[in-house]
């Protein structure tokens, strides 16, 4: 048993060394949060201001406060133009800061939680549970002409089952090791992926093949004020806890001897952790599809920028998020005359990139 402390201890003190040396300034890391802020803020207006319909961007505020009051709307704004501002671009641009500020949220405490800075979302087989859910549920519609379940509500279950047996299989052995449940869900992903491709094969429907992928490479386009309950409840609620678990977050990422040294069990941490991650990327996914990278690039950029303490950390993250998937679903609206462009691939180019960039550039600045 002094062994194992003093192992704690050595492993704190050298952690907390390096921590010390990568913090950046107390300057930089008071600033993060009021300038990401802004930064989110002039995004949202920027999205919502532009599409098929343009509107200057110092208008939104007072299109926004217009629906909100019942007042008139600014004189160069038709009542044509308002309504599809507000009842397709605003909702569009609202989900968008959920899922970016959820994945990036998730992102961070998967890599906190198995010691892994490659650690993602989908790590678990979420995405290709919800994949493979969301597949049978759109091609039943089509080939089988019954609704057997709403899509959403097969990819949730779907991203659940994956979830439930990642954590089966990594937990066998009587101890969860982050290890195991690595492998476990490269094996589950595996699974599922075939699963899904199975289905499709077997389908032989053009348009329902065609809307199955379609799904999986994610989309806002379906964004209704009546669907953003549930996502912003799941994502908001989870924040607030695991905002309160920023010690357990910290301790996590020294190991487990040093968890239970300091009386936490990282086992029982992983479990519980895990669970919310994926009922919320679940509840994500159900909604707009598989979109990657922005769990993955998103904390690193942020570690970057003001360290590995959680307290900051979870914050900037969740604006961070937020805000690169506006800006990304904006060029998604944009990029493409004829119509959108799936956002999951617009995240790849532009994560994929920008990850490289960050593991070449600095890979070490992971866990302190």
């Amino acid at each position: 048993m002094k062994r194992t402390a003093m192992v704690a201890q050595q492993a704190m003190a050298t952690k907390g060394a390096q921590t010390a040396t990568k913090q950046p300034t107390d300057i930089l890391g008071s600033w993060a949060v009021p300038g990401l802020t802004a930064l989110f803020l002039c995004a949202f207006c920027l999205a919502v201001a532009i599409g098929s319909v343009t509107v200057h961007i110092t208008q939104v505020p007072a299109i926004i406060s217009a629906k909100l009051t019942g007042q008139a709307l600014p004189s160069q704004v038709t009542p044509a133009m308002g309504d599809i501002l507000w009842e397709l671009r605003i909702p569009r641009v609202i989900l968008a800061a959920v899922v970016g500020a959820g994945l990036a949220l998730s992102g961070t405490i998967m890599q906190a939680s198995v010691q892994n800075p490659l650690a993602e979302p989908f790590i678990l087989g979420i995405a290709s549970g919800a994949s493979a859910g969301a597949v049978l549920a759109i091609l039943a519609d089509y080939v089988l002409h019954m609704s057997l379940i709403p899509v959403p509500l097969a990819a949730f279950v779907g991203a659940i089952g994956a979830t439930v047996a990642v954590l089966l299989l990594g937990g066998l052995g009587r101890r969860l090791s982050t290890v195991k449940l690595v492998l476990a869900g490269a094996v589950v992903s595996a699974l599922c992926m075939a699963v899904a491709n199975f289905i499709i094969y077997l389908a032989a429907d053009a348009e329902g093949m065609q809307s199955a992928v379609f799904w999986s490479m994610g989309s806002l386009a379906d964004a209704k004020w009546s669907g953003l309950l549930w996502p912003t409840a799941v994502v908001g609620g989870s924040a607030l806890y695991f905002l309160s678990q920023v010690r357990a977050l910290d301790v996590l990422l020294l190991g487990a001897e040093a968890a239970v040294t300091l009386g936490i069990n990282a086992t029982r941490k992983r479990y519980v952790y895990m669970t919310l991650v994926a009922i919320m990327t679940g509840v994500l996914v159900a909604q707009c599809g598989i979109i990657g990278f922005v769990g993955l690039v998103i904390p690193h950029m942020a570690r970057q920028l003001i360290g590995t303490g959680h307290r900051r950390l979870l914050p900037v993250v969740m604006l961070g998020g937020a805000t690169f998937l506006i800006l990304a679903d904006l060029l998604a609206r944009i990029v493409l005359p004829a119509g959108d462009l799936p956002i999951g691939i617009l995240t790849a180019l532009l994560g994929a990139p920008l990850f490289m960039k960050l593991l070449f550039g600095n890979s070490g600045n992971f866990g302190g």
